[in-house]
């Protein structure tokens, strides 16, 4: 495996940071995962216009252009030899002292990592997941908001290791006002009456890259779908409930807090919009190879 380090292809073995970056010491920097499906990156543009907008949230000047970015991780993907594959691409704030202050950090670091992931096995995408409602909430957005896409992923982390300790691989997250905002590392939707709701952006979630596309793939075959605040009580009596994200891609949920969702099954809507992601992806994006 060769992995991009600032302007460098290494050996897995050889790619090191310091013990001085701040992106070690304070999880100071940002990061996308970023799939490639059939020799063509998925969602390539959007990935990268959001790490940027993250980068710039937080005041970390990137030091090489997008169109640089673009091609240093297409550049990985064919050293890799991979075609069908998961990017992750990490900018740290780069070495400093063992200060707080990113200003003693003159040089960022941009890592892209490509290799294979799975998340779930397949009897999950068949069967469903059971998932529970964590005791930690979201960060509060004027915290550290989580549409920036940080270093800093304790909050998930902690409410991660509830769902484990639970036996469950997934958990709900809330916000301080106990509304649903998403999961540790997925977006979530849920059917009503043939209708899909998704929490609004304002109230706390990373704006998921894979949840966009759902959203406009759903409006194409004709659902109609709704950004609106809800709590659990909602989730309790739907009809179907999924999940998003790059390496999740669609799954279904088919319990919550051990209440039944709909007929404990994988519903109709969601295994169309499975489908659809799936077509999608896969004949779309930017190419490997040109």
């Amino acid at each position: 495996m060769l992995i991009y380090l600032d302007g460098e292809f290494v050996p897995r073995s050889e790619a090191k940071i310091s013990v001085f970056d701040h992106g070690l010491l304070y999880g100071d920097g940002v990061f996308e995962g970023i799939r490639s499906y059939n020799g063509n990156v998925f969602k390539l543009d959007e990935h990268l216009e959001r790490i940027f907008d993250s980068a710039k949230s937080i005041m970390l000047q990137i030091p090489i252009t997008i169109e640089e970015m673009k091609e240093n991780l297409l550049e990985t993907l064919r050293r890799n030899n991979l075609h069908e594959g998961y990017i992750r691409l990490i900018v740290t704030r780069g070495i400093g002292d063992l200060g707080l202050d990113p200003e003693k950090c003159p040089t960022p670091s941009v890592i892209i990592i490509a290799d294979k992931i799975t998340l779930y096995p397949q009897n999950f995408y068949e069967h469903g997941l059971e998932i529970v409602t964590a005791s930690i909430r979201r960060n509060y957005p004027e915290a550290v908001n989580p549409r920036i896409k940080s270093l800093n992923y304790l909050n998930n982390i902690l409410a991660k290791i509830e769902a484990k300790q639970s036996g469950s691989v997934e958990a709900l997250m809330l916000n301080n006002d106990g509304y649903v905002v998403e999961c540790t590392g997925d977006n979530i939707f849920y059917i009503k009456n043939e209708e899909i709701i998704t929490p609004p952006q304002h109230i706390g979630i990373l704006e998921g890259v894979t949840r966009n596309c759902v959203i406009e793939l759903a409006k194409e075959a004709g659902f109609k779908i709704h950004e609106r605040v809800f709590t659990r009580h909602d989730l309790y009596i739907a009809d179907e409930c999924f999940l998003t994200g790059t390496a999740a891609e669609v799954i279904p949920v088919v319990k919550l807090d051990q209440r039944v969702i709909g007929n404990g099954k994988p519903g109709i809507v969601t295994q169309k919009l499975i489908a659809a992601f799936r077509q999608y992806a896969n004949n779309s994006g930017t190419p490997i190879y040109t």
